[in-house]
């Protein structure tokens, strides 16, 4: 194919070796999950490609401005700020790794700064929301729901009460659950381990999931998942979600919120609750403090909204 008749999507043919080299260190080297090598590969090569239109062949001769140019140029097409900061951080990443295994003569992206992003307070779920939403999911059981009900009730006091992602929530496995300790084990990001507490009402959940919805819908493809579908596989992050937005949708005046809103909520009001910053970055898996910190704004938020309805003076 001549460059004329050349896809404009496509990767010259030493920009797509360099990119599947990249794609190889980070499945080989850095043990990330495929949604990360996705991402990450999807933002490396729209520089790749932006670069090659700027007339680079190679990374030889580009310097930081080209690297600004791409990331200017997603700005013009409407990206959000934490995209860009998330495309600029990848980029630094690539080049530094580059430069490192001589796939380039210097590192363009060492004085790329990120943009700064907006800091928006996280949508979250009031106390009585959370406990209107779990009094109706525990109604449809004692209703008659069924093993599906069963599950769906472990499903939504498991995430409220713990604050695991939904991804930890369905790699549970039976060995994970200790209900003599009332905790389970979490395997979260870059495979670290934790150890999370579970509340009475979780407990209770769980060990009537386990003891008997769970057998009813269980087959031989269900191996030591804790939660499983309706066809007796693990259970698939898109369901939770549904099951989440589902008892939501049931509570009067309640937000839309998925899996990650529960998490949001059990941080919010642990810290309410006079829970220290740590304990809650521990409980959450957060590699970084100033990530659990966003709650303390959520809370701080609060505070200031309830003084300046109630003070005379406010």
């Amino acid at each position: 194919m001549t460059d004329a008749a050349q896809d404009p999507d496509e990767l010259g043919a030493a920009f797509d070796r360099l990119l599947e080299d990249y794609v190889r260190h980070l499945t080989l080297r850095r043990n990330l999950s495929e949604h990360t090598i996705r991402a990450y590969r999807g933002d490396i090569a729209t520089l790749l490609r932006h670069l090659e239109r700027l007339g680079h062949s190679s990374l030889d001769d580009v310097d930081v401005r080209a690297v600004r140019s791409w990331l200017a140029k997603q700005q013009t097409l409407g990206q959000a700020r934490t995209t860009l900061q998330r495309r600029a951080a990848a980029a630094r990443v690539f080049l530094s790794w580059a430069h490192e295994t001589q796939r380039a003569s210097h590192d363009p992206g060492a004085s790329l700064r990120s943009p700064k992003a907006a800091r928006r307070l996280p949508p979250t779920l009031e106390q009585s929301d959370a406990d209107a939403m779990l009094t109706r999911a525990i109604a449809a059981v004692e209703d008659g729901g069924g093993a599906v009900a069963e599950r769906d009730v472990a499903i939504l006091e498991l995430l409220y009460a713990t604050g695991i992602r939904v991804s930890e929530l369905c790699g549970l496995n039976l060995s994970d659950v200790d209900q003599e300790r009332r905790v389970i084990r979490v395997l979260g990001k870059g495979n670290k381990e934790r150890t999370v507490p579970l509340g009475a009402p979780a407990l209770r959940a769980l060990t009537g999931w386990l003891d008997g919805g769970r057998g009813e819908l269980a087959d031989a493809g269900s191996g030591a998942a804790v939660f499983v579908g309706e066809r007796g596989r693990r259970i698939d992050p898109r369901v939770v979600r549904r099951v989440v937005h589902r008892a939501l949708g049931l509570v009067e005046g309640a937000p839309d919120l998925g899996p990650h809103g529960l998490r949001h909520a059990m941080a919010t009001h642990l810290l309410e609750g006079g829970a220290d910053l740590r304990s809650v970055q521990e409980l959450l898996g957060h590699a970084s403090l100033a990530t659990t910190q966003i709650y303390t704004h959520v809370s701080n938020e609060r505070l200031r909204r309830a003084f300046e309805q109630a003070h005379p003076r406010a």
